[in-house]
């Protein structure tokens, strides 16, 4: 333990693991930078290396003992295991300063009240911005007088709780340095050379819109301020010159300003000078097609991104308007979707479960548009989370639309499982609404799942595309045939049943996720689970026959009557285009008629006519080999996500 000054500051920011990466705790880092910049004495104080990933509580207590102040970030997915080490913490030494900060922290009077009445080890809560308040609270510090302090709630002398209002938030950014350029991490990545790191970029701060599930634009009152712009330029190249490989853009709306195309220039620059980063993470604007269209051009063509997210959230009118969210309207949709699709850009698209006035029929017939409209890569459907201070945590919101609301174990997908972890972190998830009853709610989990597994990770989409351009036949009613049990069909009941029981298991408290411990050891998505099980238990031909059994079922209930051998071969063409490990040789497949060219024509937005005619298709399965089931886990199931690259190329002669 090295010896400290006068004042010893921890600093606890606990981010998850992802794929062997940690974050670097950017919003601790900030409030360091701050404090060093503006304290009137800061040779008093010694700073600790951040902890920043999940270790034992004791060890962490251990690495904290001998400070006057720790100031923690906190989150959903940290909160329980950072009050565990505070609890403990106080418990050793009673003297240390406990600061909790972050979106976890309520900015409401009673609600802050009630956390420190609950937690009496916390000394002081801070809801707004941190920088300033943290850096009064450090000026205070000996003295213990938080009388001025802004944004911050505590418990005075004699157990009276006080509330300080907070000031006005910080319009010049550039009065906050940079965490990175300013050495902040230095000791950090000195301390953990063999850590591998992601980082944070935030090249503003606040957005123009006011989501009711979202904290952001709630709490930055609509305004938004800007670094500048060569501080941003430097921190991507202090980024790219350390070689790190993923970054997360924290702007709301990436392309909202016309100096974003810099930035992405920048990013994309950097990627040939120095090879890093590897990915650019960024949340679209939504009021400006051709920015978005050209940043995420720029930020493709340099390998940097693994698909555009045309985010959504929901296509029910009601809702919108319900939740105080402009979409993008559906023609920009349409447009922004073939223009990326006839560049070869890979989207998707995100839609939450469970939001008011949508119903298991809106939600359903939107996921139906929406692949109507062009999205054939992927939907990612979320869960919606209750956060601290957003309207939706209101009581009144909450009644208006019937919210029913429960707790759900925390496991961010594809992590590694942990061995009795010490603290299980908890959200608040929307289980039920007026409109969505919690059968409904599971009801609709199920088909999501269902969706998941047969139309993005393409198990069925050709017979679906096929069935759906040439008979329009709906996606809704497509997928509805799979998200019940069937008599007859055995393994199609299986996967229903077992989504069924994941949907209640989470409503119950689980996961929302499936733990694995012999496949990559880590937490999977469902419709992923079932995909590797299909396959790693040679369930493939059982499955294929039951699908296309109860496809057929369901046409001849309908007195649709379709070409001979055309749903067989569209079945028959899927099947042996979905990628498998330890395949030597590639396939020829006879065709009766011209289904890869409807295929790729509908995941073109063209319209190709049926054409009866002998057609061989080649598939190429020996360009890209599995030779291990670990290899294919990952690069297929995992990594292909978003990308939707589950099938083999097709090419016809």
């Amino acid at each position: 333990m090295p010896e400290f000054k006068n004042i010893a500051v921890g600093l606890v920011q606990i981010g998850n693991e992802f794929g062997n990466q940690y974050y670097i705790p950017y919003s601790i880092g900030l409030l360091q930078a701050y404090a060093q910049k503006c304290l009137k004495n800061p040779e008093k104080f010694s700073f600790l290396p951040p902890i920043y990933k999940k270790i034992r509580v004791d060890q962490a207590v251990a690495s904290l003992n001998r400070t006057n102040i720790v100031l923690f970030s906190t989150y959903n997915w940290n909160f329980k295991l950072s009050l565990e080490i505070a609890k403990r913490l106080k418990e050793e030494n009673d003297d240390c300063v406990i600061v909790f900060g972050g979106p976890q922290v309520p900015e409401a009077k009673d609600r802050l009240r009630e956390l420190l009445v609950t937690y009496p080890f916390i000394d002081i809560c801070c809801y707004s911005e941190g920088e300033v308040p943290s850096l009064r609270i450090l000026e205070n510090v000996l003295e213990r007088k938080w009388i001025d302090v802004p944004a911050i709630g505590y418990m005075d002398g004699d157990g009276q709780f006080k509330y300080n209002t907070a000031n006005a938030r910080i319009t010049n950014l550039n009065e906050i340095p940079s965490p990175y350029l300013d050495g902040v991490f230095d000791m950090l990545f000195k301390e953990n050379p063999t850590e591998n790191w992601s980082a944070l970029l935030e090249t503003n701060r606040g957005c123009p819109f006011s989501c009711t599930y979202c904290y952001w634009g709630a709490n930055t009152r609509n305004k938004v301020y800007q670094y500048n712009l060569d501080r941003v330029f430097n921190e991507i190249d202090w980024i790219s010159k350390r070689g790190i490989e993923f970054v997360v853009c924290c702007d709301a709306n990436f392309g909202m300003l016309k100096r974003d195309i810099d930035i992405a220039k920048r990013v994309a620059e950097n990627k040939i000078r120095y090879g890093y980063p590897e990915a650019f993470s960024v949340q679209n604007t939504k009021n400006s097609t051709d920015k978005i269209y050209l940043l995420q051009k720029i930020l493709n063509d340099a390998g940097l991104q693994k698909g555009v997210n045309l985010a959504l959230q929901s296509v029910n009118k009601n809702t919108l308007r319900s939740i105080s969210r402009s979409n993008i309207g559906n023609d920009t949709f349409v447009d922004l979707q073939l223009k990326f699709t006839k560049n070869g850009i890979s989207t998707f698209t995100d839609m939450i479960i469970g939001l008011p006035e949508e119903s298991y029929d809106t939600f359903v017939d939107g996921v139906s548009q929406i692949i109507s409209n062009g999205q054939h890569n992927r939907i990612q459907f979320i869960n919606l989370t209750v956060l601290e201070n957003t309207l939706i945590s209101d009581p009144e919101y909450k009644k208006k639309y019937g919210l029913i609301i429960g707790e759900s174990t925390i496991v961010p997908h594809h992590t590694s499982l942990e061995s009795g972890p010490e603290v299980h972190e908890t959200q608040r998830l929307v289980f039920g609404t007026n409109k969505m009853p919690k059968k409904d709610w599971v009801r609709t989990r199920v088909f999501c799942w269902i969706t998941s597994l047969l139309y993005f990770n393409k198990l069925l989409q050709i017979p679906f595309i096929v069935l759906n351009r040439l008979y329009s036949i709906s996606y809704r009613e497509l997928l509805g045939l799979f998200t019940s049990k069937s008599e007859g069909y055995h393994y199609l009941s299986e996967i229903t049943g077992f989504f069924v029981e994941k949907a209640e298991d989470i409503q119950n408290g689980g996961s929302e996720y499936v733990a694995s411990q012999d496949w990559l050891n880590i937490w999977w998505p469902a419709d992923e689970y079932i995909f590797i099980k299909l396959c790693k238990d040679d369930l493939l031909e059982s499955f294929y026959a039951e699908a296309e059994s109860s496809i057929r079922n369901y046409l001849n209930n309908k007195n649709i009557v379709l070409p001979p051998m055309l749903l067989e071969n569209a079945v028959m063409l899927n099947r042996n285009m979905v990628k498998q490990p330890f395949v030597q040789e590639d396939i020829v497949v006879s065709l009766e008629y011209n289904l890869t060219d409807i295929y790729q024509g509908v995941l073109k937005g063209m319209d190709i006519h049926l054409q009866e005619k002998k057609i061989d298709v080649n598939i190429d399965r020996t360009t890209k080999k599995w030779a291990t089931w670990e290899q294919w886990y990952k690069e297929v199931v995992w990594y292909g996500t978003k990308k939707g690259a589950y099938l083999y190329d097709a090419t016809t002669n």
